[in-house]
């Protein structure tokens, strides 16, 4: 019976579920749950009018086949037994505890919207960013709107060797021709056309053999137009040595950062590098201790890195202090190393250590009918195909616990009846997916507009103006 009959005064029942958040990891589970099984109902709870997650608010605006999931999300959002709820704050607006008294079962998948602090004097300064709130000021993160992050310094320094501090540092040098042709909101095209940053320096307390982004992202760095590679060549010493041991993936991609660093250019890239004007490369085996201010003491004006060495090799190598420090002048430092989830309901188990909610294949520990699924699972590890295989297992998790009986559906639930009513005596106005629909279609023509994919709205409040709400 369907949720507007009378479904939850019924024995035999379909299940209920209820996920929070829209994200990979959110609409991942959605999918498999309604591809699975025949007779799931899942409502999706959002905090900001308009899905998708990181997605939308976290992907490089140059990198747009990355984003063609949407496609498969909508998909998901379109269908007969999948609906949409957002600007619904999940821990604010509803509880879980009300949502799992209104569905058999509430998957947790909201994401890592924390920042890892890098715990030195100096990180509140001026000039001091987290990658996580650069990335969602240039993509158009509504709580990020408000960063205007000062460029008008030469030399930036990103702290972490992620695919994120990549896309950070090519943002910072890519040629604005190219950005402009992307979804990158107009107040971040603004700044990067006035930026006076010339050099990038990428930093990490391990090795070249450490480093923690993927072929693809140094690859892009290494052809980036403009620009030329600059790197310390005894950071190399003993790398050519230990190549033959490495597993295929990291072999091709330390082949290509020694070829990149320690290499004579051959005559083509050589004339290309010399014409370029703007500089970055990696620095390995270095921790920051301190960031130092300027005469005033109102922004930053360099950093100290202690100097490491490693113990042990590979994957497990440890980086160890030798003592030795390294300062660096530079206006500009961002952070990137890492998201962290952040507990949403006191009444939601949460490991603060590992910011994490404590489960099982995603069965959220002592909390039977509560799971879990992508960041706030495993950490925030990995890219979307791998949000998606962990997803597709939370999701198998909680069917098996149907079938087996572990999870009672003997008894209907009114899922978003009692849910919306809980909401409009609250004051708050769901938006549905079709209203998302329209924000999507004007966003598409104030960017076709200046040729751009889009042109995002950058406040919640110009979205739900646009929906009358």
């Amino acid at each position: 019976i369907g949720w507007s009959g009378k479904a939850f005064l019924s024995t035999s029942c379909c299940p209920k579920v209820c996920i929070v958040g829209s994200g990979p990891a959110g609409f991942y589970t959605a999918q498999h749950l309604i591809k699975a099984r025949q007779d799931v109902e899942v409502d999706i709870y959002e905090r900001l009018p308009v899905p998708f997650g990181l997605v939308r608010f976290g992907v490089a605006p140059d990198h747009p086949e990355v984003k063609n999931v949407i496609n498969t999300f909508t998909q998901t959002a379109k269908h007969s037994r999948c609906s949409f709820y957002g600007n619904v704050n999940v821990g604010k607006d509803v509880t879980v505890g009300e949502l799992q008294q209104a569905y058999h079962a509430v998957v947790l998948s909201y994401g890592a919207e924390g920042n890892r602090r890098v715990g030195v004097p100096g990180e509140d300064l001026r000039g001091v960013y987290s990658a996580k709130d650069f990335v969602g000021w240039y993509n158009g993160m509504p709580s990020c709107r408000e960063l205007s992050p000062d460029l008008s310094c030469e030399t930036a320094v990103i702290l972490g060797q992620g695919n994120v501090a990549l896309d950070v540092a090519r943002i910072l040098l890519s040629p604005l021709d190219a950005l402009k042709k992307t979804d990158i909101t107009q107040p971040a095209l603004e700044a990067l056309a006035e930026s006076q940053v010339r050099k990038v320096l990428i930093v990490g307390r391990r090795g070249p053999m450490q480093v923690a982004c993927t072929i693809k992202e140094l690859r892009e760095m290494v052809n980036l137009p403009g620009t030329r590679p600059e790197m310390v060549a005894a950071d190399f010493e003993g790398v050519p040595e230990a190549l033959k041991d490495l597993p295929r993936p990291r072999k091709r991609l330390t082949e290509l950062l020694m070829k990149t660093a320690v290499e004579v250019p051959g005559d083509k890239e050589l004339e290309r590098r010399k014409n370029a004007t703007k500089i970055w490369g990696f620095r390995f085996y270095r921790s920051p201790t301190e960031i130092f201010a300027d005469p005033s003491h109102s922004r930053t004006a360099g950093i100290r890195l202690a100097v490491n060495r490693l113990e042990g090799s590979g994957e497990r190598a440890q980086a160890v202090l030798t003592g030795e420090v390294e300062d660096v002048s530079c206006g500009l430092v961002i952070s990137s190393i890492g998201y962290k989830s952040l507990p949403i309901d006191p009444s939601v188990p949460f490991d603060s250590r590992r910011a994490i909610v404590p489960n099982s294949v995603g069965r959220v520990h002592q909390a039977a009918g509560l799971y879990c699924s992508g960041w706030l699972k495993t950490g925030p590890t990995g890219v979307i195909a791998t949000t998606m295989n962990n997803s597709f297992d939370t999701a198998r998790s909680l069917l098996e616990d149907v079938d087996s009986g572990t999870l009672d559906i003997s008894t209907g639930k009114p899922g978003s009846q009692i849910v919306s009513m809980l909401l409009e005596e609250r004051g708050v106005k769901p938006v549905t997916f079709s209203d998302w629909e329209k924000i999507d279609s004007l966003e598409m023509r104030k960017g076709e507009a200046c040729g751009k994919p889009r042109e995002k709205l950058l406040t919640v409040e110009e979205m739900l103006k646009i929906l009358h709400l």
